[in-house]
């Protein structure tokens, strides 16, 4: 059942806000035996500009000081902080609470991650198929101890993978890919779309190397082209393209 916690008696500029919101946050940490999923609502007063982030840490800050998630820049940088927000992954730092219908705002852990606790999830497996795919420029030569010249491109060889480059690793695009929930073991889109990005630079020379991860079962050929991976992602990178061009790519080696 749902436990709701009121706000502390407001303050003279709370009580001049236009409204609140019902913040309804789901609470479960499985380290503790016993420990079941809930959801715990939280009235939290609205200040211009409030994100759904500030709500949280009003609520962290004032209610409840063990209510678990993640964040860092607070600037839609580093990624840490998504999470579903009214059933869809997205940035809490970036969701305005006045863009939000309603007066209620459902927060919940990013689907598809392991639960830590609360809102914070394990990135440990997707950190590992991020690797998987060997996501930087790999050199047919041996690697020199030092750099001894800059290898070179235009800036249509740049442009030509550049929109993949602006990945933050926020991990949305997993959390929403439906072939993500039913296979486990589906590399993901996140790190397909980054494959993509280096098998697409001018200077590398991995793609041979990456093969039995991007040309196996689990691989770019389990992508189904859902296009939801693309639909959440905070940066435009559109992982579900990145997927179909790494798909080109494979048909044209063979």
């Amino acid at each position: 059942m749902a436990a709701t916690v009121e706000a502390p008696a407001a303050t003279p500029v709370a009580a001049s806000l236009p409204r609140s919101v019902l913040l309804r946050v789901y609470r479960h940490n499985p380290a503790v035996p016993g420990d079941e999923p809930r959801t715990v609502s939280i009235r939290v007063p609205v200040q211009p500009g409030m994100t759904v982030l500030d709500a949280l840490i009003w609520a962290k800050e004032t209610v409840d000081p063990s209510l678990a998630f993640r964040c860092s820049c607070r600037m839609g940088i580093c990624g840490s902080c998504g999470m579903q927000i009214n059933g869809v992954p997205k940035l809490a730092c970036e969701t305005q609470l006045r863009e939000l219908e309603g007066d209620r705002v459902e927060v919940a852990p990013l689907q598809n991650h392991p639960v830590v606790r609360d809102l914070a999830t394990d990135f440990t497996g997707f950190f590992g198929k991020h690797r998987s795919v060997r996501p930087h420029v790999v050199r047919a030569e041996p690697e020199p101890a030092t750099v001894e010249r800059e290898l070179l491109q235009t800036e249509e060889q740049k442009l030509a993978y550049y929109q993949f480059t602006m990945c933050i690793m926020c991990g949305l695009c997993n959390s929403a890919c439906p072939i993500a929930t039913m296979d486990s073991q589906f590399v993901g889109p996140q790190a397909l779309a980054q494959a993509y990005r280096f098998t697409a630079d001018t200077r590398d020379q991995g793609l041979a190397s990456r093969l039995p991860v991007l040309d196996g079962r689990h691989g770019a050929w389990r992508c189904e082209i859902a296009g939801s991976c693309s639909a959440v992602c905070p940066k435009g990178v559109d992982p579900a393209l990145g997927i179909q061009l790494m798909k080109r790519t494979l048909l044209r080696r063979r």
